[in-house]
């Protein structure tokens, strides 16, 4: 049954040695009881079984329904993994998944967007959960909301987190997707980046260098400054969207392009988001007052009124859901980072008093 994705497999952990030697040096994680909240695609499959093969029980769900590979989610099963994920499950699976793995009485979490702590810390119920690792900004910005009752570990701040996969990945590969999926490139579009966090910048950076024109939309003032001083034009918002060809969100934040800047878009206007959150924009929106096809896959044509604007992924996560997000190599660090966190957790992050900390370099740097 899995013989072409063993192949696969098999080339994704021979281009992640990091990830190997990482996973080689966890301890034995027998007793471990680890809920992940993760993309399952194939580049997450070679830590999952590592984490197996040491001897850990896992419960799998997903951050991202439109980012599951479900042959992913089969073999992992199969290696022994307890899982409620599949791809383009409904929200109320979805949703559902969080209280599974919950009720499972999870000892750690290790999440992408803290989707369990955030449903947990709503309870006085739930289990004793030792310690927890959190890879997204979304999910910090969500953590700063609670009150932690275990230490829960950042790693998305970390230098090699932020200035790789965060700068230089996430915008590189959106676009690579964006030729695939529309056989279009860059060359004479006007490109809108909304967002200039880290990915934004990958993301403005990477639309320069395959032709695109950029400009910038920015709510910070400091990082419309840096865009300023990066050499971007920063517009506003509003003013933007009816001249630009191309537009992406990438804040990570709920609702950045509602009903009025949709009904404002250039008429064959191209709209996509990198950001981990989907509802960056209100698709419901456009499925309530637009009439719709789909010309290519992952291209969903909207037509309001007299004019189309063309949808990318349905609003999710676009170099991810489309594409296949970061390259093995570079995933390779990040990967590393997080088998090194998870030994954090299981080790001496357990010791740690309950709240919100930076993963120290103790624990990661030995992975790089």
């Amino acid at each position: 049954m899995y013989q072409d994705f063993a192949a696969e497999l098999a080339w994704a952990t021979q281009h992640m040695p990091r990830t190997a030697a990482a996973i080689a040096a966890l301890p034995d994680l027998a007793g471990v009881r680890l809920a992940c909240n993760m993309h399952l695609d194939l580049k997450m499959a070679p830590l999952v079984a590592g984490l197996l093969d040491k001897g850990a029980a896992i419960f799998l769900t997903t951050c991202n329904p439109t980012t599951v590979q479900n042959e992913v989610v089969a073999y992992l099963v199969e290696k022994g993994a307890q899982a409620h994920a599949w791809r383009d499950m409904s929200e109320a699976d979805w949703s559902d998944s969080f209280d599974q793995a919950l009720a499972w009485q999870p000892s750690h979490l290790c999440e992408m967007g803290a989707d369990l702590s955030t449903r947990l810390h709503q309870s006085d119920k739930g289990p004793q959960i030792i310690a927890g690792l959190e890879a997204t900004g979304s999910g910090i910005n969500r953590l700063g909301g609670v009150t932690p009752r275990y230490p829960i570990f950042n790693w998305d701040d970390l230098p090699v987190k932020e200035g790789l996969h965060n700068r230089h990945m996430v915008g590189l590969t959106a676009w690579h997707t964006f030729f695939q999926t529309t056989h279009l490139t860059l060359h004479e579009k006007k490109v809108l980046v909304i967002g200039y966090g880290l990915v934004g910048q990958g993301v403005a950076a990477a639309a320069k260098a395959y032709g695109g024109q950029v400009e910038v939309a920015e709510l910070n003032p400091a990082r419309a400054l840096q865009a300023k001083y990066d050499g971007w034009p920063v517009v506003d918002l509003a003013e933007a969207i009816p001249h630009c060809d191309v537009i992406a969100t990438a804040t990570g934040a709920y609702g950045v392009l509602g009903g009025a800047q949709l009904d404002a878009t250039k008429p064959g206007a191209f709209i996509l988001n990198v950001g981990h959150v989907a509802q960056e924009i209100d698709v419901p929106y456009l499925k309530q007052h637009a009439t719709h096809c789909q010309p290519m896959p992952y291209v969903d044509a909207y037509t309001l009124g007299e004019k189309t604007l063309y949808l990318l992924a349905d609003g999710s996560m676009f170099n991810l859901t489309a594409g296949y997000g970061d390259s093995l190599n570079a995933f390779d660090v990040t990967l590393a980072v997080m088998a090194a966190g998870i030994g954090h957790i299981v080790g001496e992050g357990a010791k740690h008093d309950k709240g919100l900390y930076l993963l120290p370099e103790s624990a990661w740097m030995k992975s790089l």
